[in-house]
Formats: structure tokens, C-alpha cells, sequence
């Protein structure tokens, strides 16, 4: 995985504008850790999609569930064996009041989980959808890019 350099900010627009600083990698892993709800992008059969998803950071892996054959399941298969789908994901936290927030991106490729091997590590996870019905087929993303920028207070740092 690669990222970008830790504390290089750009100038906002503006005399009061909030500094914007990019976020390393590590910086960038350690703020989406606890896990939560992200963004998943990705050209579907209908053209661009962005979807709310329930995730988990689990070895270095996003790890999200879906329902098997939803039309989330259907899009994200290639129909070549072991070809994966590359997609985007996006997490971040704001604070509209204070003008102040963080947003990580990741790109990568998109995997499902197969072998009952993979599939009790990821189980493991504890990652839990918020969408009722059955959803136990697993989704992981290994990232090959990872990026961030926070804005506003903390800016200047780099750091939370």
C-alpha cells in the first residue's frame, strides 16, 4: 500500500479559510480503525454507484457484508475466475459547526470471500450490517492506494 506525505498543507481560499493538510497512511489506517459506515464506489450496471456500507478494518482489509445475490453481489462479480473488481472507498468524519473534519479514501481491489478459511477470519471482524435480512456474504477490499486530508482544527498538524 502507498500514501501520501503526512503534514504538506495547501492554502485554503481566503484569509480565514481552514489550513488542509494531507494524511499519511498510518494516520490515515489509525483514524478509520474503529470502524463504522463508508462509502463504497464502483461502475455498476447502471453506471456509477456509491452504496452506505457497515465496515470493519480487519488485517489491513476492509470488510463489509452484503446479502448473496443482491444486486450489490451481482455488480461486484467480474464472471472471470479470480479477477477482482476495483473499487473506492471513502470514510470521514465531520463537524459542519466548527468547519473541521478528516476524509479517507482507498482504493482497491474488491474480493469475495470464498474459502471457509477466509471466511472465519473475517467473521471474527464482528462487523455487523445495519440493513435487516440475511447478510452473510462477506466483501473485502485489499487497499493498493490509501489517502487522506483533514481540514481545520488539527490541520496545521497533521495529526488528531
Amino acid at each position: 500500500m502507498t500514501g501520501e506525505a503526512s503534514g504538506s498543507a495547501e492554502q485554503g481560499q481566503g484569509g480565514g479559510a481552514p489550513a488542509l493538510v494531507s494524511l499519511d497512511e498510518a494516520e490515515c489506517l489509525r483514524l478509520i480503525s474503529p470502524g463504522g459506515v463508508g462509502r463504497l464506489g464502483y461502475v455498476g450496471r447502471y453506471g456509477p454507484t456509491i452504496l452506505p456500507v457497515n465496515y470493519k478494518l480487519h488485517e489491513d482489509t476492509i470488510v463489509f457484508r452484503t446479502a448473496q445475490d443482491s444486486p450489490t453481489d451481482e455488480d461486484l462479480r467480474t464472471g472471470i475466475e479470480n479477477a477482482e473488481y476495483k473499487v473506492a472507498f471513502e470514510i470521514d468524519e465531520l463537524d459542519p459547526a466548527a468547519r473541521s473534519g478528516w476524509s479517507v479514501l482507498i482504493q482497491g481491489s474488491l474480493h469475495h470471500v470464498a474459502s471457509e478459511e477466509e471466511r472465519a477470519s473475517v467473521r471474527a471482524s464482528g462487523v455487523e450490517p445495519w440493513a435487516g435480512g440475511p447478510r452473510e456474504l462477506y466483501l473485502r477490499i485489499r487497499p493498493t492506494r490509501v489517502t487522506g486530508r483533514r481540514v481545520g482544527e488539527g490541520a496545521t498538524s497533521g495529526g488528531a
